[in-house]
């Protein structure tokens, strides 16, 4: 069957079981989150993001704004595990299980980014994109990693509290627009104030605030025993050069060590060149290069 046929047959609620080339692509529903885990840990800085939705959410929550799905071989094992959605990301082991989750990939009108490991993001868009679609931005990116934990850094670092949603969620948003082209401000207020409230609340959000002015702050999107996946880095451009993002960016790999094995993000290699020889200072090594993706709305 090729991918343009198992498009016309899939749908969601019809057939949630498709086979494939000795493959079968399934939903994963709750339940499964411990068999689920066990496959992205062995690539765990590869798939942290997929890893802390589950983690955070479970496998069947609209919280991971989108679906998690399995390509499971001839004889039931897991080949591929994928999130289809507002982010989506594959894990796949198989050939056909890639080929698979990028024609129900397809299906998925709301897919804002594409992202994941560059060789593989290659291949999935290669049959994603079959149909002649074409990307709004793509992205090359070093996937960077600390595990040492450094020297003491800025003791006033803290997690952020609902009383600084005013101070963080503009910058955010700002970045977001210099990152993608979208500022989530004036895409979705509602949605994007209450992921960074839902965000505050589960202290994933590091700051600096002195004088009611944010000198710093670093997003923890992804938080897991394996590692733990920093986006939203700021520092405040008066203080910039001047050693503040470097006391910051120790003591928040400090904290963030104490549970997770290591700390991982991304770098855009085109436009931030002296962003990595700052994360390098603080301890960060190169571990891979990703790709993102970002589709037209």
């Amino acid at each position: 069957m090729s991918s343009v046929s198992l498009l016309e047959v899939i749908t969601a609620a019809e057939r949630p079981r498709v086979k494939r080339a000795g493959v079968s692509v399934h939903t994963l529903p709750s339940g499964c989150e411990a068999e689920v885990l066990e496959f992205l840990s062995a690539r765990p800085l590869e798939t942290v993001y997929m890893a802390g939705l589950v983690h955070d959410n479970g496998l069947d929550s609209q919280l991971n704004r989108g679906a998690f799905y399995a390509c499971r071989g001839s004889r039931g094992e897991l080949v591929g595990v994928a999130l289809l959605g507002h982010v989506t990301q594959i894990e796949a082991r198989h050939g056909a299980a890639l080929r698979a989750f990028a024609a129900l990939a397809r299906r998925h009108p709301a897919a804002h980014v594409i992202m994941g490991e560059r060789a593989g993001v290659r291949d999935f868009w290669t049959h994603y994109a079959a149909d002649g679609r074409e990307p709004r931005l793509a992205c090359r990116e070093s996937l960077l990693e600390q595990t040492s934990s450094p020297e003491p850094g800025d003791q006033r670092l803290r997690p952020a509290t609902p009383a600084d949603l005013a101070l963080v969620m503009p910058v955010q948003a700002e970045m977001a627009f210099a990152e993608c082209g979208v500022n989530p401000l004036l895409a979705d207020p509602e949605g994007f104030r209450a992921r960074y409230e839902r965000r505050i609340g589960r202290g994933r959000v590091w700051v600096v605030v002195e004088d009611g002015r944010l000198l710093f702050k670093a997003d923890v999107m992804a938080d897991t025993p394996q590692a733990a996946y920093l986006e939203g880095v700021f520092v405040d451009e008066t203080l910039r050069g001047q050693g503040c993002g470097r006391l910051c960016m120790r003591q928040l790999g400090r904290e963030l060590l104490r549970r997770s094995r290591s700390v991982c993000l991304l770098v855009n290699e085109e436009r931030q060149a002296s962003a990595a020889n700052f994360y390098y200072k603080v301890g960060y090594q190169l571990r891979g290069h990703f790709d993102t993706i970002y589709m037209h709305h």
